[in-house]
């Protein structure tokens, strides 16, 4: 009988880590099916709640945040370029020139959640690949737009949203949930409301964690 596993993804957009993990969670849950498998959420997590529209210097954040060196940043980003690129996730080498506010991404992913799960998940790929593939900017209507309606949701619902204030509550609301349990660094992976796995993970990390998780409880006959 096949295991179902209920998946909350706290992440951010702007986290390179969090494409890291989930680049892993998924090549583990390709290798433990059918026997086990999943209904992936992604919850909102902003690791820069404060950043301006305009955004600021990538060095420069990081450099105020961790007092990086940019050779120390370099090799970092060489690091999560070559763990990236063993789960098929691409990095610019340059990394990102910019960070950007994404609290609006994560109002679209919110409504996504509400309309379709498959596409919830198209529209995290989507938004990870223009973070960290492309250099673009995830603040940007144009672009949150864009990559609404190539993951089939309705570009035109997608605008509606931007414009107002809509979900704005729902998505606070969801961050101060994880926040207020202990998160206060992302990617975390909440399995069945009560095993955390923290950071971006080697996929054999999550594969064990899986099997271990399916094999401890029953097969779920709903998700919440």
């Amino acid at each position: 009988m096949t295991s179902r596993l209920k998946i909350d993804f706290v992440s951010d957009v702007s986290c390179p880590w969090c494409a890291v993990g989930l680049g892993a969670l998924e090549a583990a849950l390709e290798r433990v099916a059918p026997e086990i498998s999943a209904e992936l959420h992604f919850q909102p997590f902003e690791l820069n709640p404060q950043m301006p529209s305009e955004g600021q210097d990538a060095f420069e954040h990081l450099n105020q945040k961790y007092g990086s060196s940019r050779e120390q940043q370099a090799q970092a980003r060489e690091a999560i370029r070559a763990r990236g690129a063993a789960v098929g996730f691409e990095f610019r080498e340059e990394g990102r020139s910019r960070v950007y506010n994404t609290f609006d991404a994560h109002r679209l992913l919110h409504w996504a959640s509400l309309e379709d799960g498959v596409k919830q998940v198209a529209l995290k790929k989507a938004l990870l690949k223009a973070c960290h593939t492309d250099g673009e900017n995830p603040s940007d209507p144009e672009l949150l737009v864009r990559l609404a309606a190539e993951a089939g949701l309705d570009p035109q619902r997608a605008r509606a949203i931007l414009e107002s204030e809509e979900y704005a509550a729902e998505t606070r609301e969801r961050e101060r949930l994880y926040t207020d349990a202990g998160i206060h660094s992302v990617p975390a992976i909440i399995i069945n409301n009560k095993h955390l796995i923290s950071g971006g993970q080697p996929v054999e990390v999550f594969e064990r964690a899986l099997r271990q998780i399916a094999g401890a409880e029953p097969p779920a006959t709903a998700l919440a």
